[in-house]
């Protein structure tokens, strides 16, 4: 139960009971106005239970000594089901315990002769959950890691000895499955899998993992059938540990093919939160057409990152991208060296993707023994990784999901203390929105996972992978789907896959040399760029293709680990962008440019005379220019053109259409229909994440007065990926809300024509030109009837 807390009198600390550096800063928020809300989450008991009468002794024995005397309810729960043999999700809140309902049933089976795998997104999580098993050190229980960072000597121990591997979906996709004959003692003996925080797989990161999750099955299944005969050969019990989602057994089945029951009452104790909901103010400077700018997400983060690191507030700061996870943490450590606090400076670090091994272990060693205690991080460290002693998280902008706005949320008190998590709104007509419409975040449920194994671009890898593992059967294709045999059928015909018939039915072959599983899981399967300092060959980091085209194009600036470079060449034949140290004191933001085509209309809904559609496109892109902006304002400095290739696009849309009646209504009324529909697509991707669990970078828009296929003024947001992701879709399904909550993000921004809080967009390929707010408005309600 949440409760609406007074925004603080200008003299008085709260009574909630949270640390007074924090309790300073919201007192400070009220009184400015920065702060719009307050929320106040009661602390609540745990219900403790004994141990089940089938856990091994010498495993509750090591809980135990580590000061767990029993599992809570929902444990005991979710761990009983996997120990007799039923596939389970567990779906509850941070910090409620769900490493021990998978721990238990694990180990009980390694102890039982069988082998246990974990699976987590990241390596960080791998890393740490790997800390929690050998520090309780169970006898017989033999852990290790294996993944991208591990050496080969590593490698070869884990095969020869590992009764419980930690790995993760690319180790499994690239290493593992296509070289399962080596690991056949492993998987001869699996007796369950273990797929923690599955809520992040999602879009087409989580419709790939899905295919290497069948993979597999077919894998284990084959292993576990030169079992000895007499032996059991029942498949490996698969758990799955999320975050508070809706339909988690939906979620489930959608990862792995298979039925699951769903443990979702939380029992565990929780510690008093305050929720805060914070907006940033509009600056005396003023951006494109003269709008007003608001002072950027990532600065407020910075100032309120180094207040609480100079009141002794541990705190980490979660930022959406790479680079303003390294802006938060250069801001804050400047912040405490400006007000004399030197010493205290070294202690606020960054903490996000495309760091070296050694750097990632390092500072994970510096948070775990308490030298930093500011953090600025992606999400990375959204996940389970156990970070004690937190008193506060800022989240520098919306996360995308209310699963992930909690998970983050609750990486603050873990020890049951009471702690403070602040949302800061971007300059964002969804962050702008949700400020101001607390009901709309609050007291909701969080969303569904979406995902979709079966679109074909992501299948089409999987089947080539598979069959490259093992030769592909009948029963191996309905195992990826009811669109698979159509997918198989097409690598047939390209020569990627080959077809032959026996008495036990048609088997397919991988026809090609090379690694079937060459694809990645997380862009677009090719090869990553490698940034390289160009005076000395060094390398500084990795991105894949597409985001090079964004963030290391000539021109662009590159932070990492604290520092600060220029990209003087990309390389897209070489992949390589080839970068030197500089700060030049402004960062930098790429426009694209787009065209669509409409291929196929699958679903139409009409709306009186007006209509809303969704199909399959095919979209054009090109980055064209890329914008100069002040670090600590945001505000625009300068344009400078770009010639990078344009890249193609099968995808899939929604769309909407007014009738020639109503467009010729609007224009009699003055309405600047370009302006208008421009603007409206800006804020509708912004708005999209409110209905689809997804990022406003996930997806892509373009307006037309005037669309060949449709002959109508019409609206297109489109998923962002080959085949589509399902975001597109989950918009048409919830239209109505969706761009009912646009119409009123946009009415209700305090800018009088357009700002980054409503219609302007960072990636306008058109420097946000033509935009017309009040035409905006018009447009959607006339739309919406």
């Amino acid at each position: 139960m949440m409760t609406a807390v007074p925004l603080l009198a200008e003299d008085e600390l709260p009574v909630i009971p949270i640390p007074p550096g924090a309790a300073r800063i919201l007192e400070a928020g009220a009184r400015s106005g920065k702060l719009t809300h307050l929320e106040h989450m009661p602390a609540s008991p745990g219900r403790r239970v004994a141990w089940p009468d089938w856990a091994p002794p010498e495993v509750a024995k090591a809980f135990e000594a580590a000061g767990v005397p029993g599992p809570w309810e929902h444990q005991a729960a979710a761990a009983g089901h996997a120990a007799a043999g039923r596939n389970v999700i567990i779906s509850t809140s941070p910090a409620s315990g769900k490493s021990l309902a998978y721990l238990l049933p694990a180990l009980a089976r390694v102890l039982g002769g069988g082998t246990a795998l974990y699976i987590a997104p990241t390596r960080a999580l791998a890393a740490d959950q790997l800390r929690m098993v050998t520090s309780l050190g169970v006898p017989g229980i033999r852990a290790a890691v294996v993944d991208g960072d591990t050496p080969a000597a590593g490698r070869s121990w884990a095969r020869a000895h590992a009764s419980y591997l930690l790995t993760t979906p690319d180790m499994l996709h690239h290493s593992l499955l296509p070289q399962h004959a080596r690991w056949d003692g492993f998987f001869r003996r699996l007796a369950c899998v273990v797929v923690d925080e599955c809520h992040t797989y999602r879009g087409v990161f989580g419709s790939h993992v899905a295919q290497v999750l069948r993979r597999l099955r077919r894998v284990s299944a084959y292993h576990i059938s030169l079992r000895p005969p007499g032996t059991c050969s029942s498949p490996p019990v698969f758990v799955l540990c999320s975050a508070t989602i809706s339909e988690p057994e939906t979620c489930a089945r959608l990862l792995t093919g298979l039925d699951a029951v769903a443990v979702t009452a939380d029992t565990a104790p929780r510690g008093p939160l305050t929720f805060g909901l914070w907006e940033p103010p509009l600056t005396s400077l003023r951006g494109e057409a003269g709008a007003p700018v608001r002072r950027t997400a990532t600065a407020e983060a910075a100032g309120l990152l180094a207040d609480l690191v100079a009141g002794g507030v541990p705190a980490l700061a979660f930022v959406r991208s790479r680079r303003g996870a390294e802006a938060v943490a250069l801001g804050a450590r400047r912040s405490l060296a400006e007000a004399g606090a030197d010493d205290l400076a070294p202690r606020v670090a960054a903490y996000r993707a495309g760091y070296l091994p050694e750097e990632r272990r390092a500072l994970e060693e510096a948070l775990l023994a308490g030298r930093i205690t500011g953090l600025a991080a992606t999400p990375a460290l959204e996940l389970g990784i156990n970070i004690g002693g937190l008193d506060a998280v800022l989240i520098a902008g919306w996360p995308g999901t209310r699963a992930a706005l909690w998970q983050q949320a609750g990486r603050a008190g873990r020890d049951g203390r009471g702690a403070v998590a602040v949302l800061i709104a971007r300059d964002d007509p969804l962050d702008t929105y949700l400020v101001h419409h607390p009901e709309a975040l609050l007291n909701r449920p969080v969303e569904a996972t979406v995902l979709d194994p079966g679109n074909p671009y992501v299948l089409a890898p999987h089947l080539c992978a598979a069959a490259a593992e093992l030769p592909l059967t009948e029963a191996d294709i309905a195992l990826f789907g009811p669109g698979a045999a159509d997918v198989a059928a097409d690598l047939a015909r390209r020569g990627m896959l080959r077809q032959r018939q026996s008495e036990e039915g048609s088997r397919w072959y991988w026809t090609r040399h090379g690694r079937a599983a060459a694809c990645g899981l997380r862009g677009t399967g090719g090869p990553p760029v490698r940034i390289v300092e160009e005076s000395t060959g060094r390398l500084v980091g990795t991105m894949d293709e597409p985001s090079a085209h964004v963030q290391a194009h000539a021109g662009a600036v590159y932070p990492h680990q604290g520092e600060i470079y220029l990209v003087t060449r990309l390389d897209l034949a070489e992949c390589v962008a080839l970068v030197q140290p500089c700060d030049p004191g402004y960062t930098t933001s790429a426009r694209e440019l787009t065209v669509i085509e409409v291929a196929a209309t699958t679903r139409r809904a009409d709306w009186g005379p007006a209509e809303v559609g969704f199909g399959d496109v095919l979209v054009t892109r090109q980055v064209v220019s890329f914008a100069r902006r002040r670090v600590d304002t945001g505000q625009p400095i300068g344009v400078l053109p770009l010639d990078l290739p344009p890249r193609t696009l099968r995808t899939r849309a929604v769309w909407w259409t007014i009738s020639p009646e109503q467009r010729a209504e609007l224009a009699d009324a003055g309405v600047d229909l370009p302006g208008a529909a421009h603007a409206a697509e800006h804020a509708s991707i912004g708005l999209l994440p409110l209905v689809a669990t997804c990022d406003r970078w996930d997806v892509g828009g373009v307006s037309y007065d005037a669309h060949p296929a449709t002959g109508r003024l019409t609206v297109f947001v489109y998923d962002g990926h080959d085949g589509g992701a399902g975001f597109a879709e989950r918009g048409f399904r919830a239209a109505r809300d969706w761009l009912g909550a646009t119409v009123q993000a946009i009415a209700s921004c305090e800018c009088a024509a357009g700002c980054p809080s409503c219609i302007q967009s960072p990636k306008c390929g058109n420097g946000n030109e033509p935009l017309s707010k009040e035409g905006a408005v018009r447009l959607l309600e006339c739309l919406l009837g």
